[in-house]
């Protein structure tokens, strides 16, 4: 005789394996509907819409959803890796990506409680899209009316677009959800009045990686987090480009003339004695501008 635990063991396999049935005959059919070819055509559109996969998707809404992520990150990686450039998560826009948007748009309507791609939608979208980046966001925020990351993400699509008082706005709005961390409101404060600011930027990027579920969003912000201190570094390094040539005349040759400089503010040198940046990759002397700048080899991003 079954067990009461075996045949509820036997309905669980059941449903997963028609889950999973259900799944693979959607993407067949999804895929059926779209012409031969790759990513790589001008005329890219999505065939199906959320409305229509919901439909069709049998309930399994949310595998459904989970195929639409994956294929999301399918599209943008097949993307990257054709682009043969350093480009950073949040500044695509070289790519072309025009299935993006409907990609994320049909997995939130699929699953409007999927937040990972609301996450890309704020990140990666903007620079392809940003309206779209604007209406999905908000339409998480609808779907999810307690999830204050949302408001964060809201406000930093503003805070790219130099729209302060609107990126203020959001995390206000944010800050008054039950729940929401206090430095909600502090960035509701800030933006109004720092907006522009080299030190919100590195707070925004600090809070994103703090927060960041996503392996490529919170690299995105480690990396953002490096050119910043960089900044901060090449401005020094400027300074005692400055100093040197009114006293000498000239811009030094090398950076081996100013390892007595470099020595009493106690900063890190590579063996050839350039001064390394937050990566720890030597800067680059720029003896005919009398100038820094970073080395091709660093990680830390160039735009």
């Amino acid at each position: 005789m079954i067990s009461k635990w075996s045949k509820r063991d036997a309905a669980l396999l059941g449903v997963v394996v028609i889950g999973l049935a259900g799944v693979v005959g959607l993407a067949r059919r999804i895929d059926s509907q779209k012409p031969p070819g790759d990513f790589n055509t001008d005329k890219e559109q999505l065939y199906v819409n959320g409305a229509t996969v919901k439909r069709i998707s049998l309930g399994f809404n949310g595998l459904a959803a989970d195929w639409y992520w994956m294929r999301s990150l399918q599209y943008i990686g097949h993307k990257f890796l054709n682009a043969n450039e350093d480009l950073q998560l949040d500044d695509l826009s070289k790519l072309k990506l025009t299935l993006l948007a409907p990609l994320l748009d049909t997995a939130t309507t699929l699953d409007p409680a999927f937040m990972e791609p609301y996450q890309y939608a704020a990140v990666v979208l903007p620079a392809v899209n940003v309206d779209e980046a604007i209406r999905i966001t908000r339409k998480g925020i609808a779907a999810n009316p307690s999830a204050w990351q949302l408001y964060q993400q809201l406000g930093y699509i503003y805070w790219q677009q130099k729209d302060f008082q609107k990126a203020s706005d959001a995390y206000g709005e944010g800050a008054a959800i039950t729940g929401a961390p206090p430095w909600m409101q502090v960035m509701k404060g800030k933006m109004a009045n720092e907006g522009g600011s080299r030190e919100l930027a590195r707070e925004i990027y600090s809070r994103m990686y703090q927060e960041a579920e996503a392996g490529e969003v919170k690299e995105m912000a480690r990396k953002r987090l490096l050119q910043l201190e960089s900044f901060d570094q090449r401005d020094v390094l400027r300074k005692v480009l400055t100093t040197y040539q009114s006293k000498a005349g000239r811009c030094p040759s090398s950076w081996k003339e100013l390892e007595p400089v470099f020595s009493a503010l106690r900063v890190p040198l590579d063996p050839a004695g350039a001064p390394l940046d937050p990566a720890g990759t030597g800067y680059v002397l720029l003896t005919d501008k009398c100038d820094v700048d970073l080395n091709p080899k660093s990680e830390v991003p160039y735009k």
